[in-house]
């Protein structure tokens, strides 16, 4: 079957479109950021006004824009896979509009079942990020299972809403969608969704998974000694699972982007990439000036000057808690071992290698729990684009690490997701081999992967057991 396949993948920090050939070639994509989070009262984040909606409709009328130019129909695209942010709520007035702010995963009130506030006023629905902007293209009130993850009363092994975790959950079934799996239909785009997003009326939207089980399916990290490592605001790493999930204190089960399947999850790094902007955007005044005067970009620049500094940062270590974990409320980000020689290059490196630190600290349980050797790495996300990030995941994992053409993996799963659900592959492994395409390997260098080992187990596993109790009582004092 030939055509259009369209992957729409809302994230933390922007909206995605992304329109592929059903032979696997890109035709045209487009992008917009969201708006910066609204923090109304400390541990309380908030995506303001109808930003999520309004950010889907630019990110699809500049796509259907260029889709037209290039010659495209509107009849020529099949289906639309839709993948929106995980861990968020969403609180619907009946006639479908917002009653309160989409609440975010970094809000407190996402770690606990739902309790209605009076200024949330009349609340009809209680839904996902993917539910809600599923009802603004569809007009359903439909919604992937695989997106309820944290306190919500779902089943994953049945993929449907288990009515015995209601009461836990604070919530009744009258004020939950209908769900469906992943791959199927949730309805078409309507009238109204076509002449806001300018996308085809009538046009299937496709349910996928959460986002990062999309991320997987996108990434083409199928195999069972292949991780992926997911390069976002929330740095994540899963690998694919069976039909059967299973359960250990390093890793989590969660329903795959693929029917019928699992995806295990570690823990990862919150805020992760995020660092790296908050470091550019607060300490690279000088570093913009130098970039502009060597025509490049910051994140090349910075780049280009951590990668001539040794493995380890001369001493410098970052320790990645600029997002405390619900279970250690107190914890802070911390830089430790400065000394005269280091440089912004040193700082810039050390916050690399502290993320891919982290990671290490937590797959590594995870594959052994697992009983599976690590044998590669798939990194996707913006992250990806620099060489010597994916060095450094490479030498301090020591495995292969691997990125692909396309580093938006999420837009890929999407598209797959709409391609199977419409009959244009009859199996996924034929959808990943048309729309995945590989890119640069990366080899570890076996020096400094002794090095980095050196440093983790003597150094890096250590930080928490030693900065905890001081960090308790800043966290008292502060």
């Amino acid at each position: 079957m030939s055509g259009y396949l369209m992957g729409i993948d809302v994230g933390t920090q922007s909206a995605k479109v992304v329109i592929f050939q059903t032979d696997g070639k890109l035709l045209c994509s487009a992008q917009q950021p969201l708006r910066a989070l609204a923090i109304p009262q400390p541990n309380r984040a908030e995506h303001p006004e109808d930003d999520l909606w309004t950010s889907v409709q630019q990110a699809c009328r500049a796509a259907m824009l260029r889709f037209h130019q290039l010659g495209g129909q509107p009849h020529q695209l099949l289906a639309a896979g839709l993948c929106v942010i995980r861990c968020c709520r969403v609180l619907m007035r009946a006639d479908g509009e917002l009653a309160w702010p989409v609440i975010n995963w970094m809000d407190v009130r996402l770690n606990q079942p739902y309790q209605h506030e009076t200024a949330y006023g009349d609340v009809r629905w209680i839904t996902t990020t993917s539910g809600y902007i599923t009802h603004r293209l569809t007009g359903e009130t439909r919604d992937t299972s695989a997106n309820y993850i944290g306190c919500w009363p779902m089943d994953d092994v049945r993929q449907d809403w288990d009515n015995l975790q209601m009461p836990a959950c604070n919530l009744r079934r009258e004020q939950l969608f209908h769900v469906v799996r992943p791959g199927d239909v949730l309805g078409q785009v309507t009238s109204a969704a076509a002449k806001a997003s300018g996308l085809p009326q009538g046009l299937p939207i496709v349910a996928t998974a959460h986002d990062k089980a999309v991320e997987a399916l996108g990434a083409g990290a199928l195999a069972d000694n292949e991780a992926l490592i997911s390069l976002g605001t929330y740095i994540g790493a899963m690998v694919h699972g069976d039909e059967t999930p299973r359960s250990s204190d390093h890793f989590w089960p969660f329903q795959a982007a693929l029917p019928q399947r699992f995806l295990y999850e570690c823990m990862g790094v919150r805020r992760g990439m995020w660092t790296i902007s908050w470091f550019r955007d607060q300490f690279g005044a000088a570093a913009v000036q130098d970039a502009q005067d060597r025509g490049i970009d910051i994140e090349s620049l910075l780049s280009a000057e951590a990668s001539r500094v040794a493995a380890g940062s001369d001493g410098l270590i970052t320790l990645h808690d600029w997002a405390a974990p619900a279970h250690a409320p107190w914890r802070k980000g911390a830089i430790i071992g400065f000394d005269g020689r280091h440089t912004r290059a040193h700082l810039f490196r050390s916050l690399l290698e502290g993320i891919v630190f982290t990671m290490k600290n937590h797959l590594d349980p995870m594959m052994l729990a697992l009983e599976r050797p690590l044998a590669q790495l798939v990194i996707s996300g913006g992250g990806a684009n620099s060489d010597l990030f994916m060095q450094l995941f490479a030498d301090i994992f020591g495995v292969p690490a691997r990125r692909n053409a396309m580093r938006s993996s999420a837009a890929i799963g999407c598209a797959i997701s709409a391609g199977m659900a419409v009959g244009v592959w009859q199996q996924y492994a034929d959808a990943v081999t048309a729309l995945v395409q590989p890119g640069e390997t990366f080899m570890p260098n076996a020096a400094h992967h002794a090095h980095y080992q050196q440093l983790n187990q003597h150094v890096y596993q250590q930080l928490h057991a030693a900065l905890d109790p001081l960090l308790q009582r800043l966290s008292n004092l502060g």
